[in-house]
């Protein structure tokens, strides 16, 4: 049992525009991982709010269109949720915004800071960050393009690279969002070019918290547990946190962020708990995909939930072999059984 800090700072109220979240600690967009089963079960587990994981605006309008388009761009019911979108300055993208509100997702926000190399080739995500312009015209049309009691936001890196140059250009683009309209943005401190290496800077938070204001900005990167997300809101000022890799096999971050944040005891989940949802999320993979599909989608997750099991590695290499539902149960019954 994790015993409470002897005294605990109140964190700020969320708020995303006209949408009320409330506790500041929600599931970031993930691509290739915040799915719906994900986003249900992070919901069931505390998050007030989720991004689904990044879609091209192409495959948004002309997925929608099909069953399996429409499976895959699901808004959670307990909580809201909200869709992400990268593309082009086009108005291919204010048609993707608008079919992502239809659905039900409650809030759009833009990715300019994916560092996918085949992504920054065709001028989207981090790309974005070497040309405010356009960057700024991409807030400007869909803010105009969605009624204004749908939240737009806006994914920001501190920059392209590590020159001055760019810095100029991040701060443009910045104030460019909100001018635009961006109701709020999330900024991940490290660069375009550092992609997931090294540390995020946390005094860049400080310093653009600083500068925007009453402007909402939430912080992003190096979020492995719900003490961290605490004290990033704490040590920089940012209105609230997307917890992004460190809710990935680990959706009891946001229960273990409120506990820390009432100042009450809390304990990592025993096997048993881990067990019982995982069950739980293979089930919803099964419903979203499929049983064929579930199996290929569920093992990248099995991985990170290995790591929160005493025999890690071991278990890691179970879940990799797992090829057909009979696997997925039989690595339950072998390593999730009895608690160690």
């Amino acid at each position: 049992m994790v015993s409470p800090e002897p005294s605990t700072p109140a964190l700020p109220h969320l708020r995303l525009g006209s949408l009320d979240v409330g506790f500041p600690v929600v599931q970031a967009a993930l691509a290739g991982y915040s799915d719906w089963p994900m986003r249900t079960l992070a919901v069931r587990l505390g998050a007030p709010f989720t991004w689904a994981e990044v879609a091209l605006e192409r495959f948004v309008v002309q997925g929608t269109r099909r069953q399996r388009g429409r499976r895959i761009l699901r808004p959670t019911v307990d909580a809201p949720s909200g869709g992400q979108l990268m593309g082009e300055d086009s108005p291919e993208i204010v048609d993707g915004a608008r079919r992502l509100v239809a659905l039900g997702f409650a809030a759009i926000d833009l990715n300019f800071a994916c560092p996918v190399r085949k992504v920054l080739g065709k001028n989207r995500g981090g790309h974005l960050m070497t040309d405010p312009a356009a960057a700024i015209q991409i807030v400007r049309r869909v803010r105009d393009g969605l009624p204004h009691t749908v939240p737009v936001s806006v994914k920001l890196r501190r920059g392209f690279d590590d020159t001055e140059p760019s810095r100029e250009r991040f701060w443009e683009i910045l104030d460019g969002c909100y001018a635009a309209g961006a109701d709020a943005v999330t900024l991940h401190p490290r660069s375009v070019r550092q992609r997931y290496e090294g540390p995020s800077d946390w005094q860049l938070l400080a310093e653009a918290k600083r500068h925007v204001g009453r402007h909402t900005l939430l912080g992003s990167g190096d979020l492995f547990s719900a003490a961290d997300c605490l004290r990033m809101i704490h040590e920089t000022g940012v209105d609230g946190v997307t917890a992004a890799r460190g809710a990935i096999g680990n959706p009891w971050i946001f229960q273990q962020a409120r506990a820390l944040a009432a100042g009450e005891p809390w304990s990592p989940p025993s096997l048993a708990e881990q067990r019982t949802l995982i069950e739980q999320h293979y089930q919803l993979a099964e419903q979203t995909y499929g049983p064929r599909r579930a199996c290929q989608t569920m093992r990248k997750f099995g991985i990170k939930y290995a790591r929160l099991h005493p025999d890690q590695q071991q278990v890691r290499n179970a879940f990799v072999a797992v090829t057909r539902p009979d696997d997925w149960r039989a690595v339950l019954d072998r390593w999730y059984t009895t608690d160690a």
